[in-house]
């Protein structure tokens, strides 16, 4: 039985927005992404540190959710999520991550692969220590990607320590919960353009330097 719906096929969008040139761009991608970025944010795109993280577990299956970019290093991107999740169990199973930046206001996406490793915990403590106490309760209170029993489960469990830390602003950070950094070995950049003829650059890094090249559309 057919499921009825509007015309999918139909949807099209005319990527008119930019030009991405070999002459236009830095040699370094963190600095190009960081250009981008930037721009990003003046375009008022939503959540611009918004980024598909995909992961793969040990059956093979690849995994996929939206993670929040929290700092640009100079080795790497970084975030910060519960330790006992599932994402973090695949990244314990395998390093060979990938994350994708897509802002469709500026018509553009980066396409990064590369390794993953946990962050100092100095970093995930002062991190922590930066977000509002809710978020930090929060942390506590959610045993992240098991299944619970229903909503008042959760909401039961962030009361409980929401009255334990009522009258403490420090909050412990918990051991499960932290940061990673992903270092790339791999980065692609993508303007959309008119005709599908769309602008892709790769930078790739071999022999100790990035090698820029560019992709067919």
């Amino acid at each position: 039985m057919a499921i009825e719906h509007k015309d999918i096929a139909a949807i099209r969008e005319d990527y008119a927005k930019g030009t991405l040139l070999e002459s236009d761009v830095d040699k370094n991608p963190f600095h190009q992404f960081k250009s981008w970025f930037d721009q990003a944010i003046d375009a008022a795109v939503v959540e611009p540190n918004a980024m598909v993280l995909a992961t793969v577990d040990a059956d093979g299956f690849p995994s996929s959710r939206i993670v929040l970019l929290k700092d640009i290093k100079a080795t790497g991107f970084s975030f910060f999520t519960n330790y006992e999740s599932k994402k973090a169990m695949d990244m314990a199973y395998s390093a060979q991550v990938s994350l994708l930046f897509f802002w469709p206001e500026l018509q553009r996406q980066v396409r990064v692969l590369g390794t993953i490793e946990k962050l100092p915990a100095e970093d995930s403590d002062a991190y922590y220590a930066s977000r509002p106490k809710g978020s930090r309760i929060g942390a506590w209170a959610s045993p992240q990607s098991q299944f619970i029993p229903n909503r008042n489960f959760i909401e039961e469990r962030f009361d409980y320590y929401a009255k334990q830390y009522a009258e403490q602003e420090d909050i412990p950070r918990p051991l499960h919960w932290g940061g990673y950094i992903v270092k790339p070995i791999y980065f692609e950049f993508w303007q959309g353009r008119s005709s599908r003829m769309h602008d892709r650059l790769v930078y790739v890094w071999e022999q100790g330097d990035w090698q820029l090249n560019r992709l067919a559309p």
